[in-house]
């Protein structure tokens, strides 16, 4: 890959804006997470409503040779109604937390998705014939008389308008006390985490009456209760390794060959607090809102309130980077934590090849860090900006004093606009933003260039 942040800073595009132009939208329809699947065809969001949305990117045009690169809806399912949990008396929100893909093994793809407490695998698959010429059926599918068939026919596959079916494969239901915050496919392809606030629980894809409870953190007495679990994924190439992270903002690595119970973890990443930066707000902003493994399985990235750091695994007592995403609004805790912006719970992203690193941000902006030049770019993904196949414009946020032409005031940056969910297609220079109720594509020029 050509140097991304370098292309990525002067040279993002935009390639496809969901849905309409201002349309209103309603709490249903704000975008909950984003996930590419594991070759960057498919790319599927989940949103508030319980819905999930599959966008496909577009093969390479007969007319126009390399005209690659648009992703345009494939499906839409219902994943999840909202339910009512009548021995406590809670709504179980259909709001889709996370979507995983499983890695294909045939034809079909297979998706995880999960709300507060229930996993579900769903099967996507296309049908582009249908069988003709039955000998006991007619033409409306209905039984003949056995009396009226006189001789017999091989029945045929006639083409058909393709048809794109999603049907649920299997439900992974009544394993999670409190709201389930992550789920990991595992490398072996057969088996699954799902991660409440509590306690992680290792499921077979098969098998959806039991599932193996592998962390259990909560205290005999509740009122001992000091933290809790924000995220956990397993390693991309060794089945037994996996990572949590934790309100406290640590990250705890667990083998499961060292004992079944994963409660005594292998490694503690921790960073000692600077004492003189201790506030009131210290502990909320070190939470640990997202942790993700690189490509390569060498590095964790983190994200906290203010920031994001890349942790090396030979590594323990700090992290390796420290990058600020956000550190004009450290004065600004007090109103954040005022309107409860400070518990948002921003995700992080690496690149195909673990160079860059993507989070979100507020006012619509996200930033980029290219881990090898030291550069960083804050990006927004709005209309006004956004024109299909715009170039993007790097923003800058100024604390008083002198302004450039096209700062922004942080006072007068937008807390409701953020950009909690974001994705990084596996191998190219293709984002996908979420933005409330908008889905933003980018790309760099240089993959437009080679594709269209």
């Amino acid at each position: 890959m050509l140097n991304p942040i370098q292309v990525l800073c002067s040279d993002i595009t935009s390639l496809s804006l969901e849905p309409e132009p201002f349309a209103s939208y309603t709490e249903a329809d704000i975008i909950s997470t984003v996930e590419f699947n594991h070759t960057g065809e498919l790319l599927a969001t989940g949103d508030k409503g319980g819905r999930v949305v599959i966008f496909q990117r577009e093969p390479e045009g007969k007319t126009e040779p390399f005209s690659q690169g648009e992703y345009n809806v494939y499906n839409t399912f219902q994943s999840h109604e909202p339910e009512f949990d009548y021995l406590k008396s809670l709504e179980i929100e259909e709001k889709i937390n996370k979507i995983r893909w499983l890695p294909q093994q045939n034809a079909a793809h297979f998706l995880l998705s999960t709300n507060d407490k229930t996993v579900k695998l769903w099967k996507v698959s296309e049908r582009d014939k249908r069988p003709e010429g039955y000998n006991l059926k007619d033409e409306e599918g209905r039984m003949k008389n056995l009396s009226t068939v006189t001789s017999l026919q091989v029945p045929v596959l006639k083409p058909m308008d393709l048809m794109v079916e999603v049907s649920p494969r299997r439900v992974f239901a009544n394993a999670h006390t409190y709201h389930v915050n992550s789920i990991s496919v595992n490398s072996d392809h057969e088996t699954y985490m799902s991660a409440d606030d509590l306690r992680i629980n290792l499921w077979h894809l098969g098998i959806t009456n039991r599932s193996f409870n592998i962390v259990d953190i909560k205290p005999v007495n509740m009122e001992d209760l000091t933290e809790v679990i924000t995220a956990a994924e397993f390693h991309p190439h060794h089945c037994n390794l996996l990572v949590y992270s934790s309100s406290k903002g640590t990250l705890r690595l667990c083998d499961m060959r060292e004992a079944a119970l994963c409660d005594k973890h292998s490694k503690l990443f921790e960073e000692p607090e600077d004492p003189s930066n201790r506030s009131f707000f210290s502990e909320i902003i070190s939470s640990v809102s997202d942790v993700k493994f690189s490509h390569s399985g060498r590095y964790l990235l983190t994200r906290d309130y203010l920031t994001a750091k890349v942790w090396d695994l030979n590594m323990e007592n700090k992290p390796l980077e420290i990058y600020q995403v956000h550190e004009y609004l450290r004065s600004k805790l007090c109103s954040l934590y005022e309107n409860d912006c400070i518990f948002d719970k921003f995700e992080c992203v690496w690149n195909g090849s673990d160079s860059v690193i993507m989070t979100g941000a507020y006012n619509n902006f996200f930033r980029m860090f290219d881990r090898n030049t030291k550069r960083d770019v804050t990006l927004e993904a709005s209309r006004e900006s956004s024109k299909p196949r715009a170039v993007l414009k790097p923003r800058r946020v100024c604390q008083g004093g002198k302004r450039r032409k096209d700062d922004i005031s942080v006072d007068s940056l937008d807390f409701t606009k953020k950009i909690l969910h974001t994705a990084w297609h596996p191998t190219e220079n293709i984002i996908a933003i979420a933005a409330t109720n908008n889905l933003y594509i980018f790309q760099d020029k240089l993959n437009q260039e080679m594709h269209g």
